[in-house]
């Protein structure tokens, strides 16, 4: 009797544990698919958001590479609140994940401060837009054309053909000067004439100059003054405007046509003199008594 007693106990014990182990894979299994809904149907919706968030800031007139960077930006923070979701569903508890997350940005973070530096310099740049792709600019002490603007450095190329990559975080925290921002810029010549010459006739053979060169704006107006008195010369400052295009070729014509046309009409250009003044004798007699 005591035999047939606990046969059927073990056997009712073993059904247990096995309803039991059902019950918890069912659970798991029902986490699973939980899981994995809200990840397929997350990657979805943070892919839609991330596109529609690009489009209304390329509509917008954004900056490609600044559009870009916000919607990847988007697209990634998205994806590591979904991550957090979706382990949260299967019953990971999110506050330690959320402080190892949290504690390892810091530590990227401060092991890339310097390239962090640049990327939030070059965001700034895109957004307030100090200077554009075919801007002639000065920035981070280099001068040059913008070939390039992203999120790290900047390509400029100089007038002389090389190419400079400045970062973005050396642009940001220098001063920056757009040569041709405006669409026109002022030039300016010095030179000489000599004290015997006429200031009037030499100042109206200029301002002749002036309007016989289209490329020298009337507005605002060019002139000439006198400066200054120097050790052999008069001399004369002469001021122009042009469009950023034509300053450089204006600049070197006005000044060979300046140069002909006091050739011609006789007035010198002086170079600095010195007067050196010779005293001839000799030495000078020794007192008497001396050798």
């Amino acid at each position: 009797m005591l035999e047939l007693s606990v046969k059927p106990a073990a056997a009712t014990a073993t059904t247990h544990d096995v309803s039991a182990y059902t019950d918890q894979a069912v659970q798991i299994g029902l986490h699973l698919v939980a899981a994995l809904l809200v990840l397929l149907v997350g990657l979805w919706a943070a892919r839609r958001l991330a596109n529609f968030v690009h489009g209304a800031l390329g509509r917008a007139s954004f900056d490609s590479t600044l559009s870009g960077f916000l919607r990847n930006l988007i697209y990634g923070l998205l994806i590591a609140l979904l991550v957090v979701t979706a382990l949260g569903v299967l019953g990971v508890p999110s506050a330690p994940l959320v402080a190892a997350l949290g504690t390892a940005g810091l530590a990227i973070g401060l092991a890339l401060q310097g390239s962090l530096s640049n990327l939030a310099w070059g965001v700034l740049l895109a957004v307030f837009r100090p200077f554009r792709v075919g801007d002639y600019v000065t920035a981070g002490g280099v001068e040059g054309t913008v070939e390039s603007l992203n999120l790290m450095h900047t390509l400029l190329v100089m007038p002389d053909g090389r190419e400079a990559i400045v970062p973005n975080g050396k642009i940001g925290s220098d001063a920056i000067t757009n040569h041709n921002r405006r669409g026109t810029r002022r030039f300016e010549l010095t030179m000489g004439i000599g004290y015997k010459d006429d200031i009037g006739a030499a100042m109206a053979g200029i301002r002749q100059l002036f309007e016989a060169d289209a490329r020298i704006l009337q507005n605002p107006a060019p002139g000439v003054w006198t400066s200054g008195l120097g050790d052999s010369s008069v001399n004369l400052v002469i001021r122009a405007w042009t469009r950023t295009a034509d300053t450089w070729g204006a600049q070197t014509d006005l000044l060979r046509a300046i140069k002909e046309h006091f050739d011609a009409a006789g007035i010198s250009i002086p170079i600095p003199q010195r007067e050196l003044t010779v005293i001839h004798g000799g030495l000078p007699a020794a007192a008497p008594g001396q050798g």
